[in-house]
């Protein structure tokens, strides 16, 4: 049904991480079929059943609820997580979970899986509909991930984060695209970037305004014993002071929407591999607009503000799945586990944060993989970005840190790598 020939599909698929019930990749000119190379498939697909024997009652049936939100929803979508991250799916972009009541389509981009399309309720009369859907999806995939740098609580590095983030992933040779998306416009000033005309503000009130218009380029300027040389490193969408004002229009009016900015980025994203968003902390229109576009949301915390912690907290458990999700209707964007920034790492306060995390996930339990990703392993291990002067200096020099000490770079390479996406070992800087 969805365009797969016989020789472009496999049953009972090796992955290298487990068996995949299905496996199928598109025809590519010049190559065998999937059949012969068995590696690499575009798409995997795990199945299950709509209904299974109790093992209290055996004579009765548990229906296998794949609704969003559900425990067998999750516990499905991990299951496909780990299949992805097979050695025979490296360069799988799609994983499709159903029941034969429910399906749902996620993509794969590096380490992240997120939602690619709705959690689809099969009827016979949307049938149709939904495999032009999925076929839609799977021949246009974009390029971009588009990732919200956000935490209910200034102070903890999302403007720091953000942009070293994107510096690094740019070190890697990716496209980068940064959005400043706060009124204080922290970033901006950080890059000594402002718009030349169009700006976001401007794009969000009015639809056919030219996002491209909005955007800048950083370039890095490198002193060599001859001359002096400009390296492009990312590109930014600057912050105007006509944001507050749209704030303000936003919250009297309810318009424009928060689906808004989702809209006016989605031309962007075959043009980047990343789009970072840089939110403020104020749970209003603007941060709720820039998680609604996200397809993932980076939490940076810091273990010595317990209130960060805490924040973190309520990110996830109301936000995100209570305000966003029923929005987005997809399950998406998906929180990444939180992680540590720019703090000393003490013995005494890493205690005491994790003894907050205890009393946090005492309360909000399905929380613990948010915080603590390893907890099955018994390892409560929290990423951490530890303090570097260099870090908060670079920001008087308009530079981003990774530029300016191989440390400060190995720090953000280490969030990529645990995060992201795998990277080659390198030391190269512009």
């Amino acid at each position: 049904m969805l365009g797969f020939g016989d020789r472009d599909r496999l049953s009972s698929f090796d992955t290298g991480m487990g068996i995949a019930d299905v496996a199928a990749r598109f025809p590519r000119q010049g190559q065998p079929p999937f059949s012969q190379t068995q590696v690499d498939p575009d798409l995997i697909v795990e199945i299950k059943t709509p209904a299974r024997r109790s093992r209290n009652t055996p004579s009765q049936t548990v229906a296998l609820n794949l609704e969003n939100g559900s425990a067998h929803h999750s516990r499905a979508l991990q299951q496909l997580r780990q299949l992805l991250s097979g050695c025979h799916c490296q360069g799988t972009a799609w994983g499709l979970i159903t029941n034969a009541r429910h399906l749902q389509l996620f993509r794969r981009h590096g380490h992240l899986v997120y939602p690619a399309t709705p959690n689809y309720e099969l009827t016979g009369d949307r049938l149709e509909w939904i495999i032009k859907d999925l076929k839609t999806c799977l021949r246009s995939r974009p390029r971009a991930t588009t990732l919200g740098i956000y935490n209910y609580k200034g102070g903890v590095g999302k403007t720091t984060t953000t942009i070293n983030l994107g510096a690094t992933l740019a070190v890697a040779d990716a496209a980068v695209l940064l959005v400043d998306c706060d009124p204080q416009g922290d970033l901006s000033r950080a890059l000594e970037l402002a718009p030349l005309g169009t700006t976001l503000a401007a794009c969000l009130q009015h639809p056919d305004e030219p996002i491209t218009a909005a955007i800048r380029p950083f370039d890095l300027r490198i002193r060599t014993s001859s001359s002096i040389k400009s390296a492009h490193i990312f590109d930014v969408i600057p912050a105007a002071p006509q944001l507050q004002s749209l704030l303000i229009q936003a919250m009297q009016t309810q318009n424009p929407p928060i689906t808004r900015l989702r809209e006016r980025l989605a031309p962007l994203r075959d043009r980047y591999d990343y789009i970072l968003i840089d939110c403020p902390s104020a749970w209003l229109f603007l941060s709720k607009s820039a998680l609604y576009a996200s397809d993932a949301v980076l939490i940076p915390t810091r273990h010595t503000d317990l209130s960060s912690l805490n924040n973190a907290a309520q990110v996830i458990h109301q936000f995100l799945f209570h305000e966003i999700h029923p929005l987005r209707r997809e399950g998406g964007p998906l929180p990444l586990p939180i992680f540590f920034n720019g703090a000393p790492t003490t013995a005494k306060a890493m205690a005491v944060a994790q003894a907050e995390i205890e009393r946090i996930l005492q309360k909000l339990p399905h929380l613990t993989p948010y915080f603590w990703p390893q907890y099955q392993a018994n390892d409560t291990t929290v990423f951490a970005i530890p303090e570097y002067a260099v870090i908060s200096r670079a920001a008087f020099a308009r530079v981003p840190a990774v530029f300016k000490d191989k440390r400060v770079l190995g720090f953000y390479q280490a969030l990529v790598q645990t995060y992201l996406r795998p990277l080659a070992p390198t030391n190269d800087l512009p």
